[in-house]
């Protein structure tokens, strides 16, 4: 079986957002970069599907520049056989439907059995890459999985998954299918020194996102609120004058 697994290298934000010099982006000096925690858990499933079923292939695939190498690399270290990396440095930003495509044209290449995804992104958040990746393969596609099983007499899966008012509802899917997982539906892996030393010299495979139609989305314009802070002020005196205060600010916030 060949799964392919959709990462993401997300932007972690400081605690105050600095805009670039044309404030239509985050200024990429104040964020810092790291795998994006729900792709973790479907890298981990793709490995575990793979070795409870006599092997098979684990493809990861990112959208973007040459800095998502490191993410791409770690989940090599955490066991999967090949990376490939769909160049470009702007769209995985604001448009999952182009994303989509783009890592549609890589899994259709690898006549992928499965396609894993995170159930979102930590810093969009829009659960939409998944099922919009669906979508362009035409594969079936069952979100929020939070346990898999793999009958290989039928080539079907048996998905778990959350719905709604805390319910759990199963499902069975043929194959090829589209799957975004939910954390907790594992324990990922921690990748032991040799396999990231390993993970440093391999090869990742980088592709051009061919016949790919622009991204729609275009920023106008970013601007970063604020909030203002209350004035903070110091009470002094003894109890009695202290709870007097106190009364006064009280009935001047609630005027």
């Amino acid at each position: 079986m060949k799964i392919v697994v959709c990462i993401k290298q997300v932007m972690v934000l400081p605690g105050a957002v600095v805009l670039d010099g044309e404030g239509t982006g985050i200024d990429p000096l104040f964020v810092t970069r790291r795998l994006n925690d729900p792709d973790r858990y479907a890298v981990e499933e793709a490995i575990r599907l793979c070795e409870e079923h006599g092997g098979g292939e684990v493809v990861v695939v990112s959208v973007g520049g040459a800095e998502a190498d490191k993410e791409l690399r770690k989940c090599l270290a955490m066991g999967a056989q090949r990376a490939v990396r769909v160049a470009d440095d702007g769209l995985q930003l604001f448009d999952p439907l182009v994303v989509a495509r783009a890592l549609a044209l890589v899994a259709r290449r690898e006549a992928a059995d499965l396609v894993l995804c995170g159930v979102q992104s930590e810093d969009a958040a829009q659960q939409a890459t998944g099922p919009a990746l669906a979508g362009a393969l035409a594969y079936p596609c069952v979100s929020m999985a939070t346990k898999v099983e793999f009958e290989p007499d039928t080539r079907q899966l048996v998905v778990h998954k959350e719905a709604s008012g805390g319910r759990t509802e199963v499902v069975q899917v043929d194959l090829p299918a589209v799957l975004t997982v939910q954390t907790g539906i594992n324990t990922p892996r921690t990748e032991s020194f040799k396999a990231v030393m390993m993970a440093k010299r391999a090869q990742i495979e980088v592709t051009e996102p061919e016949d790919l139609p622009p991204s729609t989305i275009q920023v106008q314009s970013m601007s970063a609120h604020a909030p203002s802070r209350g004035q903070l002020q110091l009470i002094e005196g003894d109890p009695a004058e202290v709870a007097a205060r106190i009364r006064e600010l009280v009935q001047e916030v609630s005027q």
